[in-house]
C-alpha cells in the first residue's frame, strides 16, 4: 500500500497535520530515503532525483501492470497504468497532466509514461502497432532537438508546450496519435541569457554534422563564429552529447518517414538561421546596405531564393495602401529588427512543419476515423510557473497558462470529490481554498483583461509605446487586488517607474517588465519575407509560407496577435482536458545546483505553494483521510477478523466490513457509503496496516506450504503420467522394431555369412540404447554359429590369434594366422632335441613359482646393455616371463612378473625382433630363433596382449615400425632393423650409440 513503504508517508492525505511544514518535512524524508514519488490520493508528486534510478526496468513494469494505485509503493508507473486501465476497461478518454517549473523533470516523466504505455501494449506483437509505438517514442528525440534548450535551471528545458493524444483500439493497443504544440520560445533563436544556449538543433548541426555536409552548409565547428548561438557563452554542456544526438535525430527522422530531401531541408534551414545572425547593416548616403554580401548569398543559397530579392526584403519594405504599392527603405534598427523577426519566424515555421510531419507519421491509418473520435490518453507536458530576474511577455503567457491549469486542477479535483460524496451519500463538507478565477479574468477577460488591453494598444493608429501601454493598464486596473505597479504603489521599490507591473499569482508575486510586450504581441513579420519564401525553389520551404501567395497589391487582414492566439489555444486546451478523466503529475525541483543530495527547503516550499499542493491535500481529505470500495477494503484487511477470514458468508461485503471495523473498535472513526468505506483519521488506517502486517508473514508461509504441496502433487502426477506414457510408448516402439528385425534377418541362418551383410534397421530414438544390445546379441549369435565348426580345444589358440590380429592388423606384413599356434614349442622334439630336459626343468620351476600353465616358449638371441648378444630361452607363463639358459634350461635371473611389462615393440617386416618394455629402465630385447624359421613373433605378441587384457582389463601398448627405441642400462637406445644380403643368422651390431639388427 502507498503508506507502507517504511520511508515517510507515501500519501500526503494521511499526514496527521495538514500544513506546509509537515508536507515539506515528509517530502524531504522520502527524498533523502531515495523515494522520489509520493501521492496525494491519485495525484503523483515527483521530485527530480538528478540521477539515474534503477526503478524503470521490465521487472518494475510487471510489478505495476494491472495493479491498483494503492497496491504498490508510489510510482509514476501506477499513474500511467491507472490512466490506461480507465481508458481500456471503461472506454473513457483520459489525460495525464504533467506540470512543474523548468528543471523539475516534466519532460523525463512524460518519456517514462510513454515507455510504460509502449511496454504494456501490443502483447500480440502486431507489426503496425509496433510501428506506431516506435514512432511515438522516436518523436521525442526530434521534438527535443528543435524545441528544447539549455537554461540556467535545466540542461534540457522544454521551451514549448506539448500535448499528445495517443489513440487506442478496442484491444487497448496504440494505433496513432496527434501532437499539439504551444508557444515556442522563438525569442531564444536570436538572444540567450548568459550561461544559456540556443535550441539544441543548432549545436547538433555544428558539432555532429559530417565534415563534407558541414562544408556544404558553409559552416565551421566553432560556435563562437555565429552571433545567434554565442551570446550565452556556454556552447558545450557536459550532460549533452550533441554529436551523438545529431545521429539520433537523423535516425528518428528516418523512422518517422522523413525523406532524405526533408532531412536535408531541415538542416539547411538551421544553417541558414546561423548565417542570418551574421548579417550586419551599414548606412551609406541614407541607404541601408548589407555589410558582407557573402553571408547574404549563403543564406539565399540555403533557403533556395534569389540573393537580390533577399537583399530587397532586408533593406526595403513594400507597402500596399488604397490599391497603390510603395517601397519604403528601412532604418538600421528596422533592418536589424526585420532580420531577427525573419530568423524567429523561419525557425517557428520549421518547428511547426516538423510537428506536422510527426503527426503525419503517427496519424491513424486504415480505418479513416478521425483521431478525436477514438479512445485516447492525452499526455500534457507544458512549461511550469516561471519567475526570473527579468520577466517578459513569454513569462506572462507561461504563467497565465499555469493559472488556467491550476484553475482546472482545483475545479476537477473539487468536482470529483463532491461527486463522490454525493454518490456515496456522505455529507459534503465545504472546503476553503483559493479560487484563482479572479487572476484568470485579470489576464483573459474580454475588453477588460490585460491581453485585450495589449491588443488594443497594438491596434491603435499612431505611435504607441510600451510605457503608454503600462500607463493605460495602471488607469484601468487600479484598485484590482491582484495587480500593482510603481505608479499605484510608489513605495514599492521592487518595481521601477514606467517599466514594471506586478501580478499577484496563486504561486506568488511576479514583477514583469513591460518593455517588448507590444512587439512580441504583434509578432510582426513583413509581408516581403513571406512572399520571398513562398517563391523558394525548395517545395518544403514553400509549403511553410502559404500566405506568401497573396498579391503584393492586396491589403492583408491584420492577423491575430500572439497573446490572443495563445489565449485561444489555452481555452481550447482546457476544454479538451475537461472532457477527459484527468490524472496529475506535479513535478518539484529540489535544488538549483542539480545535485542528487541537496534539498533546498525554501525552494521546495515555494514550489509547493505555487503548485497548490496543500490545497489539493485539503480538498482530497475533506474530513476523511482514506476511502475505498468495500470489495477492495475487505480483500486487503479480511485476515484481521476471525469472522471475515478466510471468507465472510453471512451477508454482503459491506456487512463484512462493518463486522471487521466494529470488532476492532473503529466504528466511531468511519462512515459507510453506498459502495465505499470512509476513514476519518490516518491513525486508524495505520493501525489497520500494522495488524495486517503482523498477520501477513504467517499467511504467506501457510500459502507457500499449501502451494508447494500442491505443486509437488501436481508434479508427481505429471511424472507418473509421463512415465506411464513413456512405458507404453517404449513397448509399442519395441514391438514395432522387433518386427522390423525379424523381417530383415529372416533366414540368415542359411546364409553364408550369417547375416553380416544385412544392415540393421535404424532404431527409434527411444530405443537407441536397447538397439545396441540387439546388435551385441546378434554378433554373439553369429560368432557362436561360426565357432561351433571349430573344435573347442582350439578356442584358446583362436583367442590368442584374435588378440594378435587386433594389435597388429595393418601394421605388420605377415601374422602367420594360417598355421597352428602351439605356444609351448620347446616341449616338441622338432624344435628342441632336449625336450625331456626342458620338461624336467619346467616342472621344477612350476613347483617353485606356482604358475599354472606355459603360454609360450622358444629359443631366442638376446642383446644386453653392453651390445653383447647371447642364446637364451624365453618362457612365458600365466604369472611370469623367464629368461633361461639354452643348454640346461636353468633360470638365469629372477623372472619378471606381468605387472612389470609396459608395452612391446616389433618390426613391420618378417623379422623376429621383439622388445618387451619393462619398468626400471632395462628392457628385454631379443629375437626368436627356430629351426623351421616360422613367423612366431605375432603369436608371442598375441599371448602377451591376451594375458595383459585378462589381468588389467585394458589393451597393452604395441609399437610397430622399422626403427624402434628401447631402454638398456637406463639409457635410451635406437634399434635399426635391416634385412641383410648374405646374412645367415640374426645379428645384433653396435652402431655408435644405437644398435643395428640384421635379419637374414
Amino acid at each position: 500500500m502507498a503508506v507502507n513503504d517504511n520511508i515517510g508517508i507515501g500519501d500526503f492525505v494521511l499526514l496527521e497535520n495538514i500544513n506546509t511544514e509537515s508536507f515539506v518535512d515528509n517530502l524531504r524524508t522520502r527524498y533523502n530515503g531515495g523515494k522520489m514519488y509520493t501521492y496525494i490520493g491519485e495525484v503523483c508528486v515527483s521530485v527530480n532525483p538528478y540521477r539515474t534510478l534503477n526503478i524503470y526496468g521490465d521487472e518494475c513494469i510487471r510489478e505495476y501492470k494491472g495493479r491498483e494505485i494503492f497496491e504498490r509503493p508510489p510510482h509514476l508507473f501506477a499513474i500511467a497504468d491507472a490512466a490506461y486501465k480507465a481508458m481500456k476497461q471503461r472506454g473513457r478518454d483520459t489525460c495525464i497532466v504533467i506540470s512543474g517549473e523548468s528543471g523539475s523533470g516534466k519532460t523525463e516523466n512524460s518519456k517514462i509514461i510513454m515507455r510504460y504505455i509502449a511496454a504494456v501494449t501490443n502483447t500480440s506483437g502486431q507489426q503496425e502497432v509496433e510501428r506506431v509505438k516506435n514512432v511515438l517514442l522516436q518523436s521525442n528525440a526530434i521534438l527535443e532537438a528543435f524545441g528544447n534548450a539549455k537554461t540556467n535551471r535545466n540542461d534540457n528545458s522544454s521551451r514549448f508546450g506539448k500535448y499528445m493524444d495517443i489513440n487506442f483500439d478496442f484491444k487497448g493497443d496504440p494505433i496513432g496519435g496527434h501532437i499539439n504544440n504551444y508557444l515556442l520560445e522563438k525569442s531564444r533563436v536570436v538572444f540567450q541569457q548568459l550561461g544559456e544556449r540556443n535550441f539544441h538543433s543548432f549545436y547538433q548541426l555544428v558539432y555532429g554534422c559530417p565534415d563534407q555536409d558541414l562544408s556544404g552548409y558553409q559552416l565551421s565547428r566553432d560556435p563562437n563564429a555565429y552571433h545567434y548561438i554565442k551570446q550565452g557563452g556556454a556552447p558545450k554542456t557536459e550532460s549533452i552529447n550533441d554529436r551523438a544526438d545529431y545521429k539520433g535525430v537523423n535516425g528518428a527522422m528516418r523512422t518517422l518517414g522523413f525523406s532524405p530531401k526533408d532531412t536535408e531541408t531541415v538542416w539547411r534551414i538551421v544553417s541558414a538561421i546561423l548565417h542570418l545572425g551574421n548579417i550586419n547593416f551599414v548606412t551609406e548616403e541614407d541607404q541601408i546596405l548589407i555589410k558582407d554580401k557573402r553571408e547574404l548569398n549563403t543564406v539565399a543559397e540555403m533557403l533556395k531564393v534569389a540573393p537580390k530579392q533577399l537583399n530587397e526584403a532586408f533593406c526595403h519594405r513594400v507597402i500596399a495602401a488604397g490599391g497603390e504599392v510603395m517601397q519604403k527603405g528601412h532604418t538600421t534598427s528596422q533592418a536589424f529588427y526585420g532580420r531577427d523577426a525573419f530568423a524567429k519566424a523561419v525557425y517557428e515555421r520549421l518547428f511547426t512543419w516538423i510537428v506536422g510531419k510527426v503527426n503525419c507519421a503517427i496519424e491513424i491509418k486504415g480505418n479513416g476515423h478521425k483521431y478525436s473520435k477514438d479512445i485516447v490518453i492525452g499526455v500534457l507536458d507544458i512549461y511550469g510557473f516561471e519567475i526570473f530576474d527579468n520577466n517578459s511577455f513569454e513569462q506572462f503567457c507561461i504563467n497565465y497558462c499555469n493559472e488556467k491549469l491550476q484553475q482546472l486542477f482545483i475545479e476537477l479535483v473539487l468536482r470529483q470529490e463532491q461527486e463522490e460524496y454525493l454518490r456515496e451519500g456522505i455529507e459534503w463538507k465545504q472546503i476553503d481554498y483559493f479560487n484563482n478565477e479572479i487572476i484568470c479574468d485579470l489576464v483573459e477577460q474580454q475588453h477588460k483583461g490585460i491581453i485585450s488591453m495589449i491588443d488594443d494598444a497594438c491596434l491603435n493608429v499612431g505611435k504607441v509605446t510600451d510605457e503608454m501601454l503600462l500607463e493605460a493598464m495602471d488607469n484601468k486596473l487600479k484598485g484590482h487586488k491582484h495587480y500593482n505597479s510603481r505608479k499605484i504603489s510608489p513605495m514599492d521599490k521592487s518595481m521601477s517607474h514606467g517599466n514594471h507591473f506586478k501580478i499577484v499569482h496563486y504561486a506568488g508575486d511576479v514583477v514583469y517588465s513591460i518593455l517588448g510586450f507590444l512587439d512580441k504581441n504583434k509578432d510582426l513579420l513583413f509581408q516581403d519575407f513571406k512572399r520571398l519564401l513562398f517563391n523558394s525553389k525548395d517545395e518544403n520551404i514553400k509549403s511553410m509560407w502559404p500566405e506568401g501567395a497573396q498579391d503584393v497589391s492586396k491589403v492583408t487582414k491584420r492577423p491575430l496577435t500572439a497573446g490572443t492566439l495563445f489565449k485561444n489555444s489555452m481555452i481550447a486546451l482546457v476544454q479538451n482536458l475537461t472532457s477527459k478523466e484527468p490524472y496529475y503529475v506535479r513535478c518539484i525541483k529540489p535544488n538549483e545546483q542539480k545535485s542528487p543530495v541537496l534539498f533546498d527547503e525554501q525552494r521546495v516550499r515555494h514550489q509547493v505553494a505555487y503548485l497548490g499542493l496543500i490545497e489539493n491535500v485539503r480538498v482530497r481529505r475533506a474530513g476523511f483521510a482514506y476511502r475505498q470500495t468495500y470489495v477492495k477494503f475487505l480483500k486487503r484487511y479480511k485476515m484481521i477478523s476471525q469472522y471475515t477470514w478466510p471468507n465472510f458468508r453471512n451477508g454482503t461485503d459491506r456487512d463484512a466490513v462493518q463486522v471487521l471495523i466494529e470488532e476492532q473498535g473503529y466504528q466511531d472513526d468511519v462512515k459507510y457509503g453506498k459502495t465505499k468505506i470512509f476513514i476519518r483519521s490516518p491513525r486508524t488506517l495505520f493501525q489497520l496496516e500494522q495488524l495486517r502486517s503482523r498477520l501477513i508473514p504467517g499467511i504467506v508461509i501457510f500459502l507457500q506450504k499449501v502451494w508447494r504441496g500442491t505443486i509437488a502433487r501436481m508434479r508427481y502426477r505429471k511424472m507418473r503420467a509421463a512415465l506411464t506414457i513413456m512405458e507404453h510408448y517404449r513397448r509399442y516402439k519395441m514391438r514395432s522394431y522387433i518386427l522390423q528385425l525379424l523381417s530383415a534377418f529372416q533366414n540368415v541362418r542359411n546364409t553364408r555369412d550369417y547375416g553380416k551383410h544385412i544392415m540393421f534397421p535404424k532404431p527409434p530414438h527411444v530405443l537407441k540404447s536397447i538397439a545396441n544390445d540387439f546388435q551385441k546379441i546378434f554378433n554373439r549369435w553369429r560368432a557362436s554359429m561360426i565357432l561351433r565348426k571349430i573344435p573347442r580345444e582350439e578356442w584358446p589358440q583362436l583367442r590368442v590369434k584374435l588378440a594378435a590380429a587386433e594389435a597388429l592388423n595393418g601394421k605388420r606384413l605377415q601374422l602367420g594366422l594360417g598355421r597352428k599356434w602351439e605356444g609351448n614349442y620347446l616341449v616338441l622334439n622338432n624344435d628342441n632335441q632336449n625336450s625331456s630336459l626342458f620338461i624336467s626343468a619346467l616342472n621344477t620351476l612350476k613347483n617353485k613359482d606356482r604358475f599354472s600353465k606355459v603360454l609360450f616358449s622358444s629359443f631366442i638371441k638376446k642383446v644386453n646393455r653392453h651390445y653383447k648378444s647371447a642364446d637364451r630361452v624365453l618362457l612365458v607363463t600365466d604369472l611370469y616371463i623367464y629368461k633361461l639358459d639354452s643348454k640346461k634350461f636353468h633360470s638365469m635371473k629372477s623372472p619378471f612378473p606381468f605387472g612389470d611389462v609396459t608395452g612391446v615393440s616389433l618390426g613391420s617386416g618378417t623379422d623376429q625382433l621383439l622388445i618387451i618394455h619393462l619398468r626400471g629402465g632395462n628392457d628385454f630385447v631379443f629375437c626368436l630363433s627356430c629351426q623351421t624359421r616360422e613367423n612366431r613373433v605375432p603369436e608371442l605378441v598375441g599371448v602377451l596382449c591376451r594375458q595383459w587384457q585378462e589381468k588389467h582389463n585394458s589393451s597393452l601398448r604395441v609399437n610397430v615400425g622399422p626403427q624402434l627405441q628401447c631402454m638398456l642400462g637406463g639409457k635410451c637406445k635406437n634399434i635399426n632393423i635391416e634385412t641383410g644380403v648374405g646374412v645367415a643368422f640374426p645379428i645384433f651390431k653396435k652402431n655408435g650409440q644405437s644398435i643395428t639388427f640384421q635379419w637374414p
